[in-house]
């Protein structure tokens, strides 16, 4: 059971990332998907969700501006982040759910420079 994230990295206010989440060892499709950051001193908040049906949510600070998505084809959960803003630098992680089954990934840090 595997949930590697990558894309982040070092990016100016404004810009854009695309982070990537792959999974392996067992049923993606069958799992609804979240993206979730934590930020220096902060608690890790809930980013952006999708369910194993396709339906997205977004947390009010990155709505407009982030998008969720996943291709289940290539076991891959995807998040677009454009505009981005400081308050964006945190490390990112996939998580995967579904009943009491619960995984995640090792995180990405993303830092976003004024």
């Amino acid at each position: 059971v595997q949930l590697q994230a990558s894309g982040g990295g070092l990016v100016q206010v404004g810009g854009s990332l695309r982070l990537s989440c792959a999974a392996s060892g067992w049923t993606f499709s069958m799992y609804n998907m979240y993206w979730f950051r934590q930020a220096p001193g902060k608690q890790r908040e809930l980013v952006a969700g999708i369910t194993r049906g396709g339906s997205t949510y977004y947390a009010d600070s990155v709505k407009g501006r982030f998008t969720i998505s996943r291709d289940n084809a290539k076991t891959t959960l995807y998040l677009q982040m454009n505009s981005l803003e400081a308050e964006d630098t945190a490390v990112y992680y996939c998580n995967a759910k579904m009943g009491s089954t619960n995984y995640w990934g090792q995180g990405t840090l993303v830092t976003v420079s004024s």
